[in-house]
């Protein structure tokens, strides 16, 4: 294996995995678009079409949505609240780890580090902030890929005028499509947490080490 590839398999085989995903996504998506179309006896849309469709917008983004605030969060909540025998978890006594402080930077540290005052302040805080701004942009995806896809299905079932997107926020249909996900996301992660108190996985570092006991805090 090329010492690129193996350097970076885990971000190769991540995305990969998206991609592939995000294909298969389209194409049922598009002949499931199709279908409702027919029903309604409206004219069935090419593929490259259908990919600028609210109802291929909404199904992406209010899945990134739900991602993203689920991993801001936890990157967030990470850092103040504790879960004593998880993985997942830093130990309960500590705050910030000695790395984090700025006064043993070294050569090598990131700009911000060495450069302090703001950019450092915003540095330290630079994971979950690009996480939620990422849910921040797909929200705005679902919302308006969501409203383009709502006032579709009224005008092909009822001829409804169309609404705006301020409206659709304030309707049961987006919030339904959002709780649906952002509940079964932290749902996961909560199952997680708790799992890796008492269950490994070798070689992960999303485990505590195998010979590790319960009440070990933190990898």
């Amino acid at each position: 294996m090329p010492r690129w590839l193996r350097e970076n398999a885990l971000t190769v085989a991540m995305l990969g995995a998206f991609v592939v995903f995000l294909m298969l996504q389209s194409v049922f998506g598009w002949q499931v678009h199709n279908e409702e179309l027919a029903e309604h006896g409206a004219a069935p849309l090419s593929w490259w079409a259908y990919l600028g469709t609210g109802h291929f917008a909404e199904a992406v983004f209010e899945n990134w949505e739900s991602e993203f605030l689920q991993m801001g969060g936890y990157v967030l909540l990470t850092a103040y609240l504790v879960q004593k025998g998880s993985a997942e978890s830093k130990p309960e006594d500590q705050t910030d780890r000695p790395e984090d402080d700025p006064r043993h930077a070294n050569p090598d540290s990131p700009w911000p580090v060495r450069a302090g005052g703001l950019p450092l302040v915003v540095y330290r805080n630079s994971l979950s902030i690009a996480l939620l701004m990422i849910f921040g942009g797909a929200f705005l995806g679902h919302l308006f890929g969501g409203v383009a896809e709502y006032n579709q299905e009224q005008a092909l079932q009822s001829g409804a005028a169309p609404i705006s997107a301020w409206q659709f926020l304030g309707t049961s249909d987006f919030w339904f499509q959002s709780m649906q996900n952002w509940q079964s996301e932290f749902l996961a992660v909560g199952v997680l947490i708790l799992l890796s108190i008492v269950l490994r996985q070798h070689a992960s570092p999303e485990s505590k080490p195998v010979t590790a006991a319960h009440a070990q805090t933190g990898a």
